[in-house]
């Protein structure tokens, strides 16, 4: 049994809305064809110390540049306002104005200093006057319906994705915190810093740099794991918003606010990598033996963004050949003789020559919904991990058709 001074304590159905001074409203401006909640404003109760990591996509979309540079003035977050069916990405000039108006019109609205985030479609002008309207109505009615605030920030997504857990002090049980967070993503689901949107939120008091360590080590270990099609957005933007302190928080309090915060970016990371576009099957990639964390972490990604292992896993078929090629070509030296890969409970290749397994068990183990593969490169303690979806029928009509 644990020692430590603080537990976890996960909260069913738990969100963003969990965490106390934190409120959202929403409303539908018509930014979306469908009639569906498209824009959300999310509220603290007083100005927070923020952390942001953004899209490292080099046509990143205006609310990103608008974002980072508000975040480069000051660390303080007092609201965000998110909106969706339009990126407002690779708009020009005028997208920058668009951006810089719902900032404006946000702080005015809902108290600053503020953050933009937008999704959707790449390249179409964004309605501005529904969107600033949006903003001023929603910052109306606040608290009312938060489903519809986390549903208001999805596009193909098939579910909300939401999180949060309790920090409890073991010895004193009325002394708890709340960690607890949104997202959304179906597609274009590649983070090279975060996912397409994500926002996170505490109630224990931290400095800015604690906020900012926290956040980079939470990301690396959720939403650097996942790969849905191998594209990182225009948009990806995370953040996280936590009470201002002027002191160090204690040290085993701050490694419990870590394990509660990379706890609830690495749920959000999952259900999105289980909503991903038209997936039926998914695969977990462990790689180990590795000289370094990074050597792991470039073979893992490349096995998980192999269209043709993502067909094979469609296919349901066993073809762990292509496995072992992208291994090859994920750039970092490796020899045949030291790998061996296993797929499900199988090995399947070991000491540079191929594993003898029946078959039927083969196919058995590609047929479940959820398969595991596991390489060791042999050349190290070191290892990464990474979640993947198959690439179906599915996912190209919805990606065909998403314009329209």
């Amino acid at each position: 049994m644990s020692n430590k001074p603080y537990v976890l304590e996960p909260l069913t159905d738990g969100t963003l809305f969990s965490v106390p001074g934190i409120r959202g409203g929403s409303r539908r401006t018509g930014v979306k064809p469908s009639g569906n909640p498209d824009l959300a404003v999310i509220v603290a109760d007083q100005e927070m110390n923020s952390a942001a990591m953004f899209t490292t996509n080099a046509c990143a979309a205006a609310p990103v540049h608008v974002s980072r540079a508000r975040l480069a003035q000051s660390p303080r977050t007092r609201s965000i306002v998110v909106n969706s069916g339009n990126a407002n990405a690779l708009t020009g000039p005028q997208g920058m104005r668009d951006a810089e108006a719902m900032l404006h019109t946000l702080e005015q609205s809902c108290g600053g200093p503020g953050l933009v985030l937008s999704t959707g479609i790449i390249g179409v002008p964004l309605p501005t006057e529904k969107v600033l309207t949006g903003i001023r109505e929603a910052s109306r009615d606040l608290s009312v319906n938060q489903h519809e605030v986390v549903q208001a920030i999805l596009t193909t997504d098939t579910c909300e994705k939401t999180a949060a857990v309790h920090i409890v002090e073991r010895e004193a049980p009325h002394r708890t915190w709340t960690v607890g967070g949104i997202a959304k993503g179906s597609g274009m689901i590649h983070p090279n810093m975060a996912t397409m949107l994500g926002i996170m939120a505490t109630n224990l008091p931290l400095p800015a740099e604690h906020v900012r360590h926290a956040l980079r080590t939470a990301v690396d270990q959720s939403f650097h794991r996942i790969s849905v099609d191998g594209d990182t957005s225009t948009n990806d933007t995370v953040v996280l918003l936590a009470p201002p302190a002027d002191v160090d928080v204690d040290a085993e309090l701050f490694e419990a606010f870590q394990e509660a915060l990379t706890f609830v970016a690495h749920t959000l990371a999952q259900k999105i990598v289980n909503d991903g576009e038209g997936a039926t099957r998914w695969m977990n990639v462990h790689v180990q033996g590795a000289r370094s964390d990074s050597d792991a972490h470039q073979v893992a990604t490349a096995i998980a963004c192999s269209p043709l292992v993502k067909t094979a896993l469609a296919g349901g078929n066993p073809n762990w050949g292509r496995i072992m090629s992208a291994a090859g070509n994920a750039n970092v030296p490796l020899s045949p003789e030291n790998l061996t890969l296993q797929l499900g409970e199988h090995i399947v290749f070991a000491n540079g020559r191929p594993i003898p397994v029946d078959e039927d068990l083969l196919n058995q183990t590609f047929a479940e919904r959820r398969v595991t593969v596991v390489l060791d490169l042999g050349a190290g303690p070191h290892k990464s991990s990474m979640s993947t979806i198959d690439l179906t029928h599915g996912y190209i009509e919805i990606n065909a058709e998403y314009t329209t």
